[in-house]
């Protein structure tokens, strides 16, 4: 890597006073980017540790095209929905990969310009050297290269980054109780799409989600994690779950060569000084139903379109007062789609699974055994339950 002879030309260029020279010769690597990710402009240092020509990669390559496998995979999870969602990221670790395949550790900071309309225009990126800082990443960079040696590895590492995106135990939520299930396709050997998430913004604020992503394998969990992380960025800022997913659909949007359409639905449960309320919105998905003991199960909230799928879409939301005793609960079609010799398990059967005046964790194991009963123990797609209470 040409580093030193850069760092030359850049002091000359200094001395010169020549911007052109100073961005083309810095001592790092500068890229502009369209909002899609296409290179638009790069500078000679960058083109130098590469070993292309400028017209190999100007608005013919994108950034992500010249990363390493795993790096594509952070980038497309966890660098872009950030940067979106924050308008910066800075010193996000990554691997470039040169002209004869060989890889270049770097750090990267990059900003989202956006225009007076609030439409992103340009993402600017400077990408810094990192060879002398990634010795004690060897290991962990020869684990994961002999992951991508064979589908059975890159199979594993989708299996460990979905188990990431189920939470590992049901979190305590002061004032509510919450039941989580989650039941993997098949006898668990196929990697799916089918997620949930329950966190904390402040005192007596949380956000329930959870949904379904196309796909199975790898991509899919490339994609669940993109959502699951985006959500949780957007949702400092975003108090709104209809404009929450409205985002969501942007960055879904931006380009990739992998389909990244859902179904989700996000509530915001708030508590105030007369109670807990609850709004919703969905994306394409199952409206979640509030149950009141001794009444009928009711939907909360209207339809939306699918998420990631097309660039004019609608999302309403509802916000329904929570009293004591009532529940909110959310299913994925796994449920309801869940076919047996016959026919499906369909919303019938699961309302008749209902139980309002049950606790969150009965209720979803009660309607997850109907489920599996109803399938013989084998189903043939992802079930996500959730359901949270508002204490007596």
């Amino acid at each position: 890597m040409a580093t030193h002879e850069a760092a030359l030309a850049f002091q000359e260029a200094l001395r010169d006073d020549d911007p052109a020279a100073l961005y083309d010769s810095a001592p790092c690597g500068y890229l502009s980017l369209t909002p899609r990710g296409v290179i638009v402009k790069v500078n000679g240092t960058f083109l130098s540790w590469l070993g292309y020509e400028r017209q190999d990669l100007v608005g013919r390559r994108r950034l992500v095209d010249l990363l390493s496998r795993g790096g594509r995979m952070y980038y497309e999870t966890h660098l872009t929905p950030m940067l979106h969602a924050l308008g910066r990221v800075q010193e996000i670790a990554l691997q470039v990969v040169r002209a004869d395949g060989a890889t270049v550790p770097v750090l990267v900071n990059a900003v989202l310009d956006r225009g007076a309309d609030g439409e992103p225009r340009v993402v600017r990126i400077a990408l810094f050297d990192a060879t002398h800082r990634r010795l004690y990443e060897r290991e962990l960079l020869a684990a994961k290269r002999r992951a991508e040696q064979s589908e059975q590895h890159a199979v594993r590492l989708a299996r460990t980054l979905q188990q990431t995106l189920i939470p590992p135990s049901t979190p305590d939520v002061p004032g509510l109780e919450v039941g989580t299930a989650y039941r993997p396709a098949g006898r668990g050997e196929e990697v799916g799409g089918d997620f949930y998430d329950v966190f904390q913004l402040g005192d007596g604020d949380w956000v329930l989600t959870l949904g379904d992503v196309s796909g199975k394998g790898v991509d899919a969990a490339v994609v669940t994690a993109l959502v699951r992380h985006t959500v949780r960025a957007l949702a400092v800022s975003e108090r709104s779950p209809a404009a929450l997913l409205h985002r969501l659909n942007d960055i879904l949007l931006a380009g990739s060569e992998i389909e990244r359409f859902c179904t989700i639905v996000v509530v915001r449960l708030h508590r105030s000084v007369v109670g807990w309320e609850a709004t919703a919105s969905a994306g394409g998905h199952p409206l979640p139903l509030l149950l009141r003991p001794g009444r009928s199960p009711v939907p909360v909230g209207a339809p939306g379109s699918v998420v990631g799928a097309f660039e004019s879409v609608e999302y309403l939301e509802a916000t329904v007062p929570l009293e004591q005793g009532d529940s909110l609960f959310a299913y994925t079609d796994g449920a309801t789609e869940a076919r047996g010799d016959e026919d499906f398990f369909g919303e019938e059967r699961l309302l008749e699974a209902l139980l309002p005046a049950a606790a969150p964790d009965e209720l979803v194991q009660r309607v997850l055994d109907a489920v599996l009963d109803f399938q013989d123990q084998l189903p043939r797609d992802d079930i996500a339950l959730l359901a949270v209470r508002v204490r007596d």
